[in-house]
């Protein structure tokens, strides 16, 4: 995965080029500015390297209406390592705080006050491109409240299988 996004996956990930331009057009995306970004890995929380596993923690900020609408855009064969209909919970919750969270930083590629749709964007980027290139699904920690502890809880039996 690298800062283009879908407009800059090999052709391994080609089955969720369509679905991602879909959510990358549906949050407002700017394709010049996005192919324009360099072909540099996308950072992520951590990886288990024994298993290519990704491993997101999700505070507060992952929580809004633009994540609800890639997650209202997935396949529903997508094979993910999280509870999408929790995550939905998280985003009813927590949107009306979290979508006021940087609501006025640009974002190269969403614009003015792009960086929330960025933010989904990249989510679900991650969310629907390892298993396409072969890895596991991303295992995603919530953590709205940031309690770690609580985070940890929730995901610890599916570490404990990689």
């Amino acid at each position: 995965m690298n800062q283009r996004g879908h407009l800059g996956l090999p052709d391994s990930a080609s089955q969720v080029r369509e679905v991602l331009d879909t959510i990358f057009c549906a949050l407002g995306g700017r394709h010049g500015e996005q192919s324009a970004k360099r072909l540099t890995s996308l950072p992520g929380d951590f990886v288990h390297v024994g298993s290519g596993t990704f491993i997101e923690v999700d505070e507060s900020q992952h929580f809004t209406s633009f994540r609800l609408l890639t997650l209202d855009r997935y396949p529903v064969d997508a094979h993910l390592g999280f509870d999408i209909d929790a995550y939905r919970s998280l985003c009813h919750a927590w949107e009306e705080r979290s979508d006021k969270y940087r609501k006025s930083k640009a974002a190269i590629g969403f614009g003015a006050g792009g960086r929330q749709r960025q933010r989904a964007y990249h989510d679900a980027l991650r969310d629907l491109v390892a298993p396409a290139m072969g890895h596991p699904p991303v295992i995603r920690a919530a953590a709205p409240d940031r309690d770690g502890v609580a985070a940890y809880k929730r995901v610890r039996d599916r570490l404990h299988k990689m």
